[in-house]
């Protein structure tokens, strides 16, 4: 039954159906092939992957990421961003990481951290006269910490499909978001300075404060969500609901950038994401139901454990593993996949499973900026007006990056553990 649906699977993808319909469709078929189990089986097997509490959460999470990328946020972390790092060699290169790491703080997601700041600084780079590949570019590299620092929805669904905690997951994710965000803004002052990209002059403290100012607000929202969540004052899924009650008072009556006739418009397109997001949970929770009952799972891990039961080698094995299905899948979908067979097999072999964790979400971060199915790098291109093949240069050097943040975030645990254990 689970060659049937992997081999299904495979014909499927290679005639490129969409990745939700495939897992669907694969379920189906090996469920057919049967013939003594009735469907709805699956539909109910279906309603269980989407029956979690934590699940509340993301369509939270994103219509509060909607909300503040209309309501001005984005341009006042931007202003900061620059007033902190304006003047500095490649400055503007400089502010697009750091104003993604303030973003992601807010939005949970990649694709809109990279949409929501690239349609203010990619034009900006390019009028300081920044080449467009190296602009797209660094927004697509720069737009992956949407889903590494918290709150990050990827980790939600890693928690709910590995069963490990989403609030130390959320913890987990700071440092290796700042390492990664750390490492590209050296980057992109390297590249900056051989390619004589300079920085804004003219920046006075009193125009920092000025901007802080008008950036207090925004900045404050993670600071509530995450005290909140380990203040015990809220749960994450709660945490949510609060980041939108938080974006909506913030936007519409404080900001004022969110008019009433805008709020059609961002509920219609956060109902759309979610929409899309829970019919691949619910495909793949099918998928995922059917590979455990056919204890692939187990077989998974007697053929790593055959190969060496080294803690290093399967963390190099699944690195490789991560980085290929990353390139080719959608992240929501591998992580509800990959997630439940890779996860026993790490913590048999004492790897502790927040450290792991951050090692899926890193890995499959990397492929929204890897062709052909990179997300980030559709929404930089669209915004930057260049085609994919015309940004394989500028990434390259960032990809290099990203490879050294990877290994480092996989063989040196405490990266991801250290903050969540001394907050417990």
């Amino acid at each position: 039954m689970a060659s049937v649906m992997l081999v299904s699977l495979l014909i499927l993808l290679l005639f490129s159906v969409p990745v939700a319909l495939s897992l669907g469709l694969a379920s189906t078929i090996a469920f057919l092939s049967e013939g003594d189990m009735p469907l709805l089986v699956l539909i109910q097997r279906m309603f269980a992957a989407l029956d979690s509490f934590p699940l509340m959460a993301i369509p939270f999470f994103i219509l509060a990421g909607s909300l503040m990328e209309t309501g001005g946020i984005s341009r006042r972390l931007v202003n900061f961003a620059n007033s902190l790092a304006g003047g500095m060699t490649g400055g503007l290169a400089v502010v697009t990481v750091i104003t993604a790491m303030f973003f992601s703080a807010i939005s949970g997601s990649s694709a809109a951290t990279t949409a929501a700041i690239g349609s203010i600084l990619i034009p900006a780079m390019v009028k300081r006269g920044y080449d467009l590949r190296f602009a797209a570019a660094t927004q697509a590299v720069s737009g992956e910490l949407g889903v590494i620092i918290p709150p990050s929805i990827p980790m939600i669904l890693f928690g709910i499909s590995a069963g490990v905690s989403i609030g130390d997951l959320f913890m987990a994710g700071f440092l290796p978001g700042l390492l990664i965000g750390g490492s590209l803004i050296v980057a992109c002052w390297y590249l900056s300075k051989r390619r004589g990209y300079t920085g804004e002059s003219g920046i006075t403290w009193a125009m920092r404060l000025t901007a802080f100012k008008e950036a207090f607000l925004a900045l404050l929202m993670p600071v509530i969500i995450l005290g909140g969540i380990y203040g015990g004052v809220f749960t994450p899924t709660e945490a949510a609901v609060v980041a939108v009650a938080y974006a909506f008072i913030v936007g519409v009556f404080i900001y004022r950038e969110v008019k009433w006739k805008d709020l059609i418009e961002i509920f219609a397109k956060s109902s759309i994401t979610t929409a899309i997001i829970m019919i691949i949970i619910a495909n793949a929770g099918m998928f995922g139901w059917i590979l455990t009952r056919e204890q692939v799972p187990q077989e998974i891990a007697s053929f790593f454990t055959s190969i060496s039961d080294s803690p290093i080698v399967f963390l190099l094995l699944v690195n490789i593993l991560l980085w290929f299905v990353g390139m080719f899948f959608e992240t929501s979908a591998s992580i509800i996949i990959l997630a439940p067979l890779l996860t026993p097999v790490a913590v048999a072999l004492g790897i502790d499973p927040v450290h792991f964790g951050m090692i899926v979400i890193v890995n499959l971060a990397m492929g929204m900026v890897t062709p052909p199915v990179g997300v980030n790098l559709f929404v930089a291109c669209q915004i930057a007006n260049v085609k994919l093949d015309q940004l394989s240069k500028a990434l390259l050097p960032f990809f290099f990056v990203l490879v050294a943040d990877i290994l480092i975030i996989t063989y040196v645990p405490a990266v991801s553990t250290w903050l969540p254990s001394i907050l417990k």
